[in-house]
């Protein structure tokens, strides 16, 4: 690319090599902090999450006896769902909710089972962390009448939500452009008007791949620039995939900045350009999530913004709009968030910028 080759300057492979241990620091401690760790359990036993104080903490956290009886079902364990997890608990230990938790470990079959089995043991309300919105249909119909509540990732149609299925989650168009508002202020402050972004993709085809990809190319285009994407790399929100595809580019291809969506790609890439030599201060890296990683590299200049994904609002407001639904209660009460103006049903959490100038806001 031009201007990126490596260089001899002894300033900037100081600047690199400073990056290179802040970074490795980061790498090795920032994802271990206060998450949830969940057990592996079978269809029918209960997957309590731990925490890191788990041993100083009573072995039911959860208030029993005379409250309600629900189950979350999830479909991964990573930094983002056990923030969640956390909100949730928290939620339910406030009122007095029963809560147990299902790993279901990317597996339709078993998230299904799961639901299944909670319907069965009489649960009053279950709440489900869906692996894809294609599969939405089914787990509405595999609850029966127990109250279903989405969270995270809703169906294509929000309109499908009635009765007894809602959604929490954010309006994953607005974290793109987010991002894509970053940018145009970014470029046009140094008189640049053609961004040439590498992107890096969730999975191809999903609900908030497909919007956050289109917002940010939007938002730039809103905001007077032209986009012409360098390549578009399917990444499944994994770091390593990340590196490993965006590696053989960085000193090849013409970009001049990286997005990604989500916060675990971004970081990947800001690994690769310092595995090349290649100082990330010095392109514009943009992510979501806002989490432990990116808010370190944000703070150390290797990532310009990300936005943040409340994870354990997302969480808390999905506990209560389940509560609120078996009580016949408006969904949006006491959940501190606003209802869709058309979807009664579909609860947002908004995402939010995060930049250097409040980043220590998110700590």
């Amino acid at each position: 690319m031009k201007n990126r080759k490596t260089t001899k300057n002894r300033m900037k492979t100081l600047s690199i090599a400073v990056t290179l241990l802040f970074l490795v620091s980061v790498f090795l401690n920032g994802c271990g902090k206060g998450q949830t760790k969940f057990s592996s359990a079978a269809p029918g036993q209960t997957d309590v999450p731990k925490t890191a104080d788990a041993a100083k903490e009573p072995q039911n956290s959860t208030p029993m006896g005379d409250g309600y009886s629900i189950t979350f079902v999830l479909n991964n364990r990573d930094e983002f769902t056990n923030t969640l997890a956390d909100g949730m608990q928290a939620k339910a230990n406030e009122l007095k909710v029963e809560l147990s938790m299902q790993d279901a470990a990317n597996d339709t079959g078993k998230l299904i089972q799961f639901v299944e089995t909670a319907k069965n043991a009489g649960e009053d309300a279950v709440v489900v962390f869906p692996i894809d919105s294609e599969t939405i249909p089914t787990i509405i119909e595999a609850a029966g009448d127990m109250p279903v509540v989405f969270v995270n990732r809703a169906p294509d149609d929000l309109g499908y939500l009635t009765g007894k299925s809602a959604y929490v989650g954010s309006e994953e168009w607005e974290a793109g452009y987010f991002q894509g508002e970053y940018l145009t202020e970014y470029f046009k402050e140094r008189d640049i008007d053609v961004v040439k972004p590498i992107m890096l993709l969730g999975p191809i085809g999903a609900e908030n791949t497909t919007k956050r990809t289109e917002s940010v190319k939007q938002a730039m285009i809103d905001g007077g620039l032209t986009v012409e994407v360098v390549v578009e790399l399917g990444c499944q929100w994994d770091r390593e995939t990340a590196i490993t595809k965006i590696s053989p580019l960085l000193n090849t291809a013409d970009y001049n900045c990286i997005i990604a969506n989500g916060d675990t790609m971004a970081c990947g890439a800001v690994e690769a350009l310092i595995s090349a030599n290649l100082d990330p201060a010095e392109i514009p890296i943009v992510g979501i999530n806002a989490d432990n990683d990116a808010r370190a590299c944000v703070k150390s200049g290797a990532m310009k913004m990300t936005v943040f994904q409340d994870a354990a609002g997302q969480g808390s407001g999905a506990l209560s709009v389940a509560v609120n639904m078996i009580q016949g209660k408006e969904l949006s009460d006491g959940t501190g968030y606003e209802a869709d103006t058309k979807y009664s049903n579909v609860i947002w959490v908004p995402f939010e910028p995060v930049t250097i100038d409040n980043v220590q806001d998110y700590e």
